[in-house]
């Protein structure tokens, strides 16, 4: 009983340092953002509301912000169509070559983030297409897709094939089945997907910074341009801090989603 207590209060010490280690400089910055100080000096001297005040009022960032909202919806819609398609295609038939199309897909999202940059960068010149909102949701599908295609992908292996062919015993058609049968099952595994890639995209920055336009920011890229400005520090940690905590949303939302039983598993008739 002693050894059992003494190994639980281990792990338990163990997961206590390691979120410490993790999540301590995300606190650090959120009490910054309260700082009485315009300087970023630890520990706070005095708790102000003013800088969040300021950030509201900051125009900048508030155009970054929709940027990102953009940028981030775009990439999501584009990733739920060619995510979905792609995995349901891998997944039902079997064709040569099906794994590695299968890896080239997700191959991006482990790929560095600067190399993902420069060839997306290289692509959008040579085309000739200009650098806008156009190529930063392109460029920032790319990895999304990766997201959507899991989730969708893992999903799709849990099914059971007996309601398929139940449902063309009973006379229905491709759609109706897909419709009526596979959509419903795989619906909060596209959300999930889709709740992911939208957070994924949102506080994206290395592959941004390739693909953007001079003078489009999204709000990454205004807090990583403002941070050297003294005067502007304060009002960066705000910025910081709703980024964190929108980030958290859809994650946490996803993990929800994700954790439900809403998948039927095999069984034979």
């Amino acid at each position: 009983m002693n050894a059992t207590r003494a190994v639980r209060w281990f792990f338990r010490s163990t997961s206590a340092v390691v979120l410490a280690f993790m999540y301590a400089p995300l606190f650090v910055v959120i009490a910054l953002s309260f700082n009485g100080s315009s300087a970023l000096t630890w520990p706070p001297r005095d708790l102000t509301l003013k800088w969040w005040g300021k950030a509201i009022h900051n125009e900048g960032a508030r155009d970054a912000l929709m940027n990102s909202l953009k940028v981030a919806a775009g990439a999501t819609v584009v990733a739920l169509v060619l995510g979905s398609m792609a995995s349901m295609a891998v997944h039902r038939f079997k064709f040569f070559g099906r794994d590695t199309v299968s890896l080239l897909i997700v191959l991006p999202i482990a790929l560095p983030g600067i190399v993902t940059g420069i060839a997306l960068n290289a692509a959008f010149t040579s085309a000739g297409i200009e650098f806008g909102l156009l190529t930063l949701i392109i460029a920032h599908a790319t990895f999304c897709i990766v997201v959507m295609y899991n989730n969708t992908l893992a999903r799709l292996r849990r099914l059971s094939p007996n309601l398929e062919e139940a449902s063309a015993d009973l006379g229905g058609d491709a759609f109706q089945t897909f419709r009526y049968v596979t959509f419903p099952l795989m619906r909060s595994a596209l959300l999930a997907g889709g709740l992911l890639a939208f957070g994924l995209s949102f506080d994206e920055i290395v592959v941004t910074t390739f693909t953007a336009s001079p003078g489009l920011e999204t709000l990454p890229l205004w807090i990583f341009n403002n941070l050297s400005r003294g005067d502007q520090q304060p009002i960066v940690t705000v910025v910081a801090s709703t980024v964190m905590l929108l980030s958290i949303v859809p994650v946490w939302l996803a993990q929800r989603l994700t954790g439900e039983p809403g998948a039927v598993t095999g069984g034979t008739r």
